[in-house]
């Protein structure tokens, strides 16, 4: 794969991970607009786009076709570690956008930006640190 073809396919990725993750916000923020809803809806939103992410980062960016609880345990495991910062990136941007503005057209855009910058970081992450070969094969 070229470097072009695999900016586009993680940025398509990227957004659509993206969206999922607003969708499911969404979902959360229907039942009520305090601030444990909004709490409820960032770790929904979170959660849901880690995980469309993962298994399409893990298939189609990084080409690791390993299958079985342990090799998804272990990989998934790290993934999230390394999610850790970059989540931290996007709640701080989404949540300073909250606090700012207190709409939720504020609140999505600071989302959108805090997972882009987030994915730039997590990318690095993931190819360093989560999808490298087992040791020992």
């Amino acid at each position: 794969m070229t470097r072009t073809q695999l900016v586009i396919r993680y940025a398509a990725f990227a957004v659509f991970a993206v969206l999922a993750n607003l969708a499911a916000q969404r979902l959360v923020l229907r039942t009520g607009e305090e601030a444990v809803h909004f709490a409820l809806a960032v770790l929904a939103g979170t959660v849901v786009g880690l995980v469309v992410k993962y298994l399409l980062d893990k298939r189609w960016i990084f080409m690791d076709r390993s299958t079985g609880f342990s090799a998804h345990g272990r990989r998934f495991s790290l993934y999230t570690a390394m999610g850790l910062v970059t989540t931290a990136i996007f709640w701080g941007t989404e949540t300073a956008f909250w606090l700012i503005w207190q709409t939720h057209l504020a609140r999505e855009a600071g989302a959108v930006l805090g997972l882009a910058v987030g994915y730039v970081v997590k990318y690095h992450l993931d190819r360093r640190f989560v999808f490298t070969p087992a040791r020992g094969t």
